[in-house]
């Protein structure tokens, strides 16, 4: 037996039958709805119980998160947009037409994951428009977390549909 082989049998590239991935999916679409434009939403509670020093720090976390991603937007967000759908089509070919089971989980955790990314962008531009503060900033938050929230079931219930037919045809083990 050579290494790739080996390597293979200790990697199962089978994803929808792996358990890791199941954990990885929970795990990246939670911290995804907990980090609200980089800033922790237990931050945002916080500061809208408490006010005043929580609420500066919020705000200030807020700010620079907001100019870094426009910033990054800027520069090379072209470059970035061209990328990410080179690799995106790049995905759906691999794992859709050539029927890699590997590249349809990526494509499956990639594509939504790129809509919360023009979402944040978006929802930055509309901070950074509106000077937001205090109860307008929460709610631009708030909203923002919901709607991320929303892209992460759908994308969730998406996945494991695709998942338990991809396993129901093929079989837990590749058929």
């Amino acid at each position: 037996m050579d290494w790739y082989q080996t390597l293979f049998e200790v990697i199962d590239m089978r994803s929808f039958s792996n358990l890791w991935f199941w954990i990885v999916l929970a795990v990246i679409w939670s911290t995804a709805s907990h980090w609200v434009l980089g800033v922790p939403y237990d931050m945002v509670l916080r500061a809208k119980r408490h006010g005043d020093q929580a609420q500066i720090d919020l705000e200030d976390m807020v700010r620079i998160n907001v100019n870094r991603l426009l910033y990054i937007g800027q520069v090379s967000g072209l470059w970035l947009a061209g990328f990410s759908c080179f690799f995106l089509t790049m995905l759906v070919l691999m794992g859709f037409v050539y029927g890699m089971e590997f590249a349809q989980a990526v494509f499956l955790l990639a594509l939504p994951l790129s809509m919360v990314g023009m979402l944040s962008l978006s929802t930055a531009r509309l901070i950074q428009e509106e000077q937001s503060t205090g109860e307008v900033l929460y709610k631009r938050l708030s909203r923002h977390r919901i709607y991320t929230q929303m892209i992460g079931m759908v994308a969730i219930f998406i996945t494991a549909l695709w998942g338990m037919y991809q396993n129901m045809t093929l079989g837990p083990l590749g058929g």
